[in-house]
């Protein structure tokens, strides 16, 4: 069955996303990460191995969702069909530059993710169950006092993950399964309801423990065969590496005068795909980094380990990928039919033969599928904020809703669905951004007063009673006076 959108909202969805992605948000999501950047001092750069290092005591939770769990959950979001179908659809809309301006996205975007998640940690609430609720509709009501627009963000969230985002993972499962294994659309859109039901309606502990498990595993052996495929390929690396900086920049289409036009579809391709990959300033991440007990006992310690999810998602796994296609050759995007899922598969059957394309199935199944649940995950939280005391009528709603988008996207067209979630995205990213530079010099103080702790010998405590800003505003059962 083929499903596209009405002419109409085709038509206002394409203007949306022309308005959005061809000016407002490249200018304010790089620009914020740059801002970020500099107000940090390169704070990706400084901390690149703290990240590592906090990671060895995240594991510990207390019965609650560690920041290791809270780590994979936001991974299992990041790492999905944007790593996959998204590398092969910048590639095949952009050129291969669009792969230089993913990594220049992900650089900034590591600095947009530690104030975005700082901001969740600080402004976080109490569940009740030794776990914790916070993201973009809490620190903006709390830290702004803009009620209003912490319910549209809320709004925003849901449509995009809940029902956009999730309906382009079942789509991409579906395709790369009926590609690899002639399984009917249909018949896979209906086992993955099977398969994610009982964890969402497990709750977020539940999805914490399945992505703690499933996405460390599932990156480490994607990484293992594009290691492989580099390895076999090694005497392209140097071309492959040429290819991409070439074409950032319009050099390899200087001769033709098509300069700015294929510069500005790589910069467009590379930023809307980094975005969607990364998620770094689009305010999903936050959801849950909220829900994690730091260690050490800071809000700063959420945001360097939030940090490294970008930096693991889009420089580390989104390169392995464009990896594998550019050095399978420019031949393969010759044809319209193979912009997406498909483009990868058919790269790595080129280089390993026809188990490539059964092994990316089976990759796209493990990434889409705990990219779903993860999904989910901040949906649920959203509509908790929104609903109140009905909550729990509420969630039972959106978790049936979401089972039925995982069907209706895994047999739907993939443009359309592509296209909306660019839509829905956008909208999030700028309220989230808007937000967190109106908060940045929470943000700010919050690194800094950590950043003295260290340097002081000390293991970082956080304290809301040396923060004037924050003192009336944050929960007293989430961060107790030390």
């Amino acid at each position: 069955m083929d499903f596209s959108l009405p002419p109409l909202l085709t038509s206002l969805v394409d203007r949306g996303n022309g308005l959005l992605w061809g000016s407002v948000l490249i200018y304010l999501l790089i620009g914020a990460g740059l801002y970020f950047t500099v107000m940090t001092r390169g704070i990706q750069v400084r901390y690149f191995g703290h990240m590592f290092k906090l990671l060895r005591s995240s594991r510990q939770s207390n019965g609650g969702i560690s920041s290791f769990q809270a780590l994979s959950t936001s991974l299992a979001a990041r790492v999905g069909t944007g790593n996959l179908a998204g590398v092969a659809v910048a590639i095949y809309f952009g050129g291969p530059g669009a792969i230089f301006w993913m990594w220049m996205t992900a650089m900034v975007g590591m600095a947009t993710s530690f104030v975005e998640s700082t901001l969740a940690q600080a402004y976080k609430t109490d569940h009740g169950d030794n776990t914790f609720r916070g993201g973009p509709a809490r620190y903006i009501e709390r830290g702004l006092g803009l009620r209003w627009l912490a319910m549209l963000f809320s709004i925003c969230l849901i449509i995009a993950f809940g029902l956009a985002f999730n309906s382009v993972q079942a789509n991409s499962i579906a395709q790369a399964m009926e590609q690899a294994f002639a399984i009917p659309t249909w018949a896979m859109g209906l086992a993955l309801m099977a398969v994610v039901a009982p964890i969402i309606f497990g709750g977020l502990k539940s999805i914490a423990k399945v992505a703690e498990l499933v996405v460390p595993l599932m990156a480490l052996l994607y990484l293992v065969l594009a290691l492989v495929v580099v390895g076999l390929n090694i005497s392209d690396l140097p071309a492959a590496i040429m290819t991409i900086a070439r074409s950032a920049f319009g050099l390899e289409q200087a001769a033709g005068g098509a300069v700015g036009y294929a510069v500005s579809q790589a910069i467009m391709n590379g930023i809307q795909r980094g975005l969607f990959s990364n998620e770094a300033g689009m305010g999903s991440a936050p959801n849950a980094a909220a829900t994690a007990s730091t260690r050490p006992d800071h809000p700063a310690a959420q945001g360097f380990i939030q940090m490294l999810g970008v930096f693991l998602d889009t420089l580390v796994i989104c390169t392995a990928t464009a990896a594998i296609i550019i050095m399978a050759g420019p031949e393969l995007m010759a044809g319209d039919e193979n912009n997406g899922i498909q483009l990868t598969q058919m790269a790595l059957s080129s280089h390993v033969g026809d188990w490539g394309g059964m092994f990316i199935a089976v990759a796209i199944l493990l990434f889409a599928f705990t990219s779903v649940i993860a999904n989910y995950s901040y949906g649920e939280s959203n509509i908790e904020y929104l609903a109140g005391r009905r909550a729990p009528v509420a969630v039972l709603v959106y978790r049936l809703a979401v089972l039925a988008m995982i069907m209706v996207g895994s047999v739907a067209s993939l443009g359309a669905i592509w296209n909306f979630a660019d839509l829905s995205m956008g909208m999030m990213a700028i309220i989230n951004l808007v937000a967190i530079l109106l908060l940045s010099p929470v943000a700010f103080s919050l690194f800094r007063d950590y950043e003295n702790q260290l340097k002081a010998g000390k293991e970082p405590v956080f304290d809301p009673s040396r923060f004037p800003k924050l003192v009336n505003k944050v929960d007293p059962k989430a961060w107790p006076k030390k």
